[in-house]
């Protein structure tokens, strides 16, 4: 998933340099609300993996 936000995020940076504005909001946006759905999806995981070694 972190790999889909970094594609969409130099999709982003490339439409911002030729100047396609409403495909870099897109794009940025794709990729920013991919990059939250990892950190939390990561996060989780810590969490469950502390949970289950302790009992």
């Amino acid at each position: 998933m972190l790999g889909w936000a970094l594609t969409f995020l130099i999709i982003a940076l490339v439409a911002a340099l030729f100047g396609f504005g409403g495909i870099a909001s897109a794009s940025a946006g794709i990729a920013q609300i991919l990059f939250f759905i990892f950190i939390a999806l990561f996060v989780i995981t810590l969490i469950m993996r502390v949970v289950g070694r302790s009992s």
